[in-house]
């Protein structure tokens, strides 16, 4: 009869363990800067076992967002994410500056992954589908033609895509003669032309109002009702909350999913505003950070549609809690998304686990190389991508790609030892500071 300890090892050997996670200790973090349509500075968590986890700073962000953390994180089991997590995010911030955060996060999830061999969206739950909906963006023609704005949207229609997304603004009114009061670039660059104190600024018209109008109309009958449609860059600060309800009336009758934005992302109480007043939903949250900068958004329901980009939210989970805060109050869940493959798949995970989630953007389906940054990535087809049961985020890193698309500067996940000695100290007056 076999002895006890023999009966144990042969349900240890039945089981594919991937490695000993109760030994795993963080040794490096490294990154290589991609050269895309933003920057993508992708992470990579190395431990004692050889086994890896991979991440990113958001988007047009910083590498340093998270190579200031790996004093905090070397030497530490990466399974304790709740407890890494916490002694991070007190550093974080709104915008990009969130992105160190919330990029270790997802290296830490896919890590996790991989040492338990357990795909991501499990650790959050469970997922509520198997495919995720995906939103294209479409960028706003050279010429404000209608036909060009047209042809652009009609081309997302042909790769298969049935939620898109367009951006217009009061940029495209630029130099058509009474569409606006001023000039835009008259009043200083950043959020709200129109703030008291900032000058010249620039004031819609009904005429550049009702050319915007045109445009969101055109596109509509040339897509069909079949196909869902959102716009982008009405707002971000660049129309009046007065301005953006009187825009958000005249659309009505296209039935948009969303209006993106249409206030400054910091003006909460101005959202709702907007939001009270038109019957066009709005979406807004790209630049929060964490569910406490969600909290006053969503309990005032300023919105009807939250929009975090999970590389500022937080990462995986944080944003997972977000959405589930805000199905409490009524609103859905879409997400914004404009990095790599890398936080793509943390983004398809993590909507896979979010049950009011409603589409996920994508922002590279014109870049050639985009899908070769990595391997095991899914296409997206007739509009949605499969949620991969794969460890951890399901994918991997090509080096051969990355390193024929990295910034001059950037170097291939080369060593970071000046990182290595915390940043932050304090000050004993029995010794001098030491480099």
């Amino acid at each position: 009869m076999d002895t006890l300890q023999n009966q144990v090892g042969q349900i240890e050997n039945a089981i594919n363990t991937y490695s000993a996670p109760s030994q795993l200790k963080i040794t490096d973090i490294r990154t290589a800067v991609v050269w895309s349509n933003f920057d993508y500075p992708i992470i990579r968590i190395d431990t004692n076992q050889g086994i890896y986890g991979i991440g990113e700073v958001r988007d047009a962000g910083h590498r340093e967002n998270a190579l200031q953390f790996k004093s905090m994180l070397v030497g530490k089991n990466p399974c304790s994410i709740d407890m890494i997590y916490r002694a991070m995010k007190q550093f974080g911030n709104w915008g990009r500056e969130g992105g160190g955060v919330s990029g270790i996060e997802i290296a830490l999830w896919d890590l996790l992954g991989k040492a338990y061999g357990v795909p991501c969206h499990q650790f959050l739950g469970g997922k509520y589908r198997d495919q995720v909906r995906i939103y294209a963006d479409t960028p706003e023609p050279p010429t404000p033609q209608i036909d060009k704005y047209v042809e652009r949207v009609l081309h997302r229609k042909s790769q298969g895509i049935t939620f898109i997304k367009f951006d217009i603004g009061p940029a495209m009114l630029a130099g058509i003669p009474g569409a606006l009061i001023g000039a835009l670039g008259t009043a200083p660059s950043g959020h709200n032309r129109n703030a008291p104190g900032t000058g010249a600024g620039t004031w819609v018209t009904n005429k550049g109002i009702g050319i915007m109008r045109d445009v969101v109309a055109a596109v509509r009958e040339a897509v069909g009702w079949e196909t869902a449609l959102c716009i982008d860059h009405c707002g971000h600060g660049f129309m009046t909350a007065k301005e953006m309800i009187r825009f958000g009336n005249a659309i009505e009758e296209y039935h948009l999913a969303w209006i993106e934005d249409p206030m400054p992302w910091y003006d909460i109480e101005g959202h709702k505003r907007v939001t009270d007043a038109i019957l066009t939903p709005t979406a807004a949250g790209e630049e929060l950070y964490l569910w406490d900068g969600f909290r006053q958004m969503i309990e005032t329901r300023a919105v009807d549609i939250i929009h975090p980009d999970l590389l500022t939210s937080g990462g995986m989970l944080e944003t997972k809690k977000i959405a589930d805060y805000a199905e409490r109050y009524g609103l859905p869940t879409a997400m914004h998304f404009a990095g790599s493959p890398i936080a793509f798949m943390a983004n398809v995970h993590t909507a896979a686990a979010i049950p009011s989630f409603v589409a996920l953007e994508h922002h590279a389906l014109d870049l050639p190389f985009w899908r070769d940054l990595v391997t095991g990535l899914p296409e997206v087809k007739d509009g949605y991508v499969q949620v991969p049961d794969k460890p951890g985020l399901g994918i991997d890193l090509n080096l051969e790609v990355i390193q024929e698309h990295l910034r001059p500067w950037s170097g291939l996940f080369e060593p970071t030892e000046e990182w290595n000695t915390p940043k932050l100290g304090f000050y004993k007056p029995d010794r001098r500071w030491e480099k």
